[in-house]
């Protein structure tokens, strides 16, 4: 059965081959250089920002594309289809909505047009070495001085941190008053000598995807660079805008799952064992039954979502429900069809196994989906 989300419209669908193209001829050659060098090319994300793809839903009026969550969603499923799990786009569109939605004015006209050009590939920075979920664990200072902020600290598991140039970081700027003391500072990567990049991080997925240990070490913030211009509102910020992200996660964690679906019905029509096709044997056909069952519920309830997004009606819970049930029914789809693969879904060579080494992750970055059930738990 063939689900037409109600979202859908003829300016979307050419969108969609628009962006199809490009991933064709842009990305998806590539993500085998990508994976060895650890990172993507640079000239994508200018490529990107000619095609209107890395600001597809912030207002022209700050260098955008002018259009809404539909058309990111379009561009991650795209992705997702592709397998493409190297270019960092998710957290640049994030970076991109904490300054438009809790951003000052200035800071939206000297930031936005530069990320949705390219010109600058932007990161956020929460995890340090000893605080994942746990933000007010943070241990990262942001001090304010006569000329500005001097922020001092390490980051890690920092998605785009290799290549960025504009790094959101969660920092304390009052130590002593919690939750209340955290701000988010607007750290320019350039020809900031407080700032250094660490190694890449090996992986075990995701290899092309620049994933860094960050070092600030009296970074320099301008005076007006903490988000929104007022020190302490950090946290109420982060709770505000982790919605979106979560979101993003459930939108590639369908596209994923249709993928493999389709990868494995294709294996096992052409694949024979004991005189037939693997697809003829009552096993394997549960499986993909099932299997087909989930994605269409997957994608029912993912659609829905993408609707609530563009309503403004998403909130914290059904962004948690999203995150966690997809990723991981993602996970456990990419492992059935990994298993009717054979020794086959076990060689990198083969798409289901990439995405099975690539999958994993879903379920711990963007919050743990522990605490997504804790965050599900306390609206009962």
């Amino acid at each position: 059965m063939d689900i037409t989300p109600s979202w859908m419209n003829p300016e979307l669908e050419s969108f969609r081959d628009a962006v199809r193209r490009f991933v064709a001829s842009e990305v998806a050659p590539h993500g085998e250089r990508w994976r060895h060098q650890q990172h993507v090319d640079r000239d994508l994300w200018t490529k990107a920002g000619a095609m209107g793809l890395l600001a597809a839903d912030i207002p022209d009026a700050y260098g955008g594309s002018g259009g809404n969550f539909a058309h990111m969603a379009i561009v991650f499923e795209e992705l997702g289809y592709a397998g493409d799990m190297a270019f960092g786009l998710h957290v640049h569109a994030i970076v991109a909505h904490y300054l438009l939605n809790q951003g000052t004015e200035e800071q939206k006209r000297r930031y936005l047009p530069k990320l949705a050009s390219g010109e600058m590939i932007a990161a956020i920075a929460m995890s340090e070495p000893g605080a994942g979920s746990d933000l007010k664990g943070i241990r990262t200072t942001a001090i304010e001085g006569v000329d500005g902020y001097r922020v001092n600290g390490s980051k890690t598991f920092i998605s785009n941190g290799y290549l960025a140039d504009l790094v959101l970081v969660v920092a304390k700027t009052d130590p002593a008053a919690g939750a209340k003391g955290i701000s988010l500072m607007l750290v320019e990567t350039r020809g900031n000598p407080g700032f250094r990049v660490g190694r890449i991080l090996e992986k075990v997925g995701q290899k092309g995807q620049d994933t860094c240990e960050l070092f600030f070490d009296d970074a320099h913030v301008s005076l007006d660079g903490v988000l929104g211009g007022e020190a302490g509102k950090g946290f109420v910020q982060l709770m505000s805008e982790l919605p979106y992200e979560r979101t993003i996660i459930g939108v590639a964690g369908v596209a994923a799952i249709e993928r493999a679906l389709q990868l494995t019905v294709e294996h096992t029509k052409q694949r024979r064992a004991f005189g037939q096709a693997l697809i003829e044997m009552q096993n394997t056909r549960f499986v993909l039954a099932e299997i087909k069952t989930e994605a269409t519920v997957a994608r029912v309830f993912i659609d829905r979502c993408i609707e609530d997004m563009l309503a403004g009606r998403m909130d914290t819970v059904l962004a948690s429900m999203a995150k966690y049930w997809i990723s991981d029914l993602q996970c456990k789809v990419v492992d059935q069809c990994v298993q009717l693969f054979g020794g086959y879904g076990y060689m990198l060579e083969y798409p289901i196994a990439q995405m099975y080494v690539d999958a994993r992750v879903q379920r711990i970055y963007g919050g743990a989906n522990e605490i997504m059930k804790e965050i599900i738990a306390r609206s009962l």
